[in-house]
């Protein structure tokens, strides 16, 4: 496996919105004028810290990218209808569906569906701001992410740009139990695509990537256990924990060897290799268990 070490920023996840994207854009410059010919690796992960502790969660995206680069046709019936956006009364509600419009906006960009990603960001917004993350999707915003449409990288380093000031809004209010759910919102439409993507056409890549999320939900798990004694997050975390049973079959097995290291083409190989275990009855049913908590939040 070759990755190349471009001037794309490493993908990050917002501890707020669940950042979904990779900012295509360093400090300061205008995402506008992006360059193009950077790219994203969808075999990179994100690492998070909320409250001291670091939880490894793979960004939505990636996993987007991953599905588009096995070949998968874009396929609009997986996505949660932005029709729906409206119908979210509390903010339990509202958080973890902002967290999947977040998926989906991520992965109609990056299918270059440039219609949907405009419906999807003010999906987005909307919850964004009943949930009083104000600041993030002012008019200018939309005006440029309008005025964009069409170059995929400018639009990901825009949305980027909103996601980055609803992250230092919350953490300055320290409002992690929002952030979580919009995390957990993320992780569990980005599985469901991939399970979906998987069931339609079976693809070795996506099946490691199912089976990947092993040690993500033990993450996700940790970090919304604190509010465990709170009714609606009973029944979420109970759900993952019986999506877990299933995971706990999942054999990893790696072997390290030193990386090449050849700066002179900004290149480096990956020696390391590792090997999963994971039965398609395993998938089968981890497909069923995360279509229906996804069905019970999007409703």
């Amino acid at each position: 496996m070759i990755l190349k070490l471009s001037k794309f920023r490493e993908p990050f996840l917002t501890v707020a919105l669940i950042a979904l994207f990779s900012a295509s854009c360093g400090p300061g410059e205008d995402v506008d004028n992006t360059k193009k010919g950077d790219t994203l690796d969808p075999n990179k992960g994100s690492i998070i810290t909320i409250n001291g502790e670091l939880f490894s969660i793979p960004s939505p995206i990636q996993t987007a990218l991953m599905i588009k680069q096995s070949g998968s046709n874009y396929t609009k019936d997986i996505l949660n209808p932005t029709s729906k956006s409206t119908s979210y009364s509390t903010n339990f509600q509202k958080a973890l569906n902002l967290g999947i419009y977040g998926a989906d906006l991520g992965y109609v960009t990056i299918y270059d569906q440039t219609q949907d990603a405009v419906s999807y960001l003010n999906a987005v917004r909307k919850l964004a701001d009943e949930l009083g993350i104000t600041g993030a999707f002012d008019k200018n915003l939309l005006d440029r992410f309008q005025k964009n449409l069409g170059v995929q990288d400018s639009l990901l380093g825009l949305v980027s740009v909103a996601y980055r000031a609803s992250d230092a809004y919350l953490k300055n209010n320290e409002r992690n139990d929002v952030s979580g759910l919009v995390l957990a919102g993320g992780w569990i439409e980005s599985l469901n695509f991939a399970t979906g993507v998987y069931k339609m056409k079976p693809n070795d890549d996506v099946k490691r990537r199912i089976a990947e999320q092993k040690s993500s939900l033990t993450s996700l798990i940790k970090l919304l256990t604190p509010y465990y004694s709170q009714p609606e997050y009973t029944e979420l975390i109970d759900n993952l924990k019986d999506l877990q049973t299933v995971f706990d079959g999942v054999e990893f097995k790696y072997s390290y060897e030193k990386p090449t290291v050849e700066p002179e083409k900004q290149l480096t190989t990956v020696n390391s290799k590792s090997e999963v275990k994971i039965s398609e009855e395993q998938i089968n049913s981890i497909t069923e268990k995360i279509r229906n908590i996804r069905n019970q939040i999007v409703g």
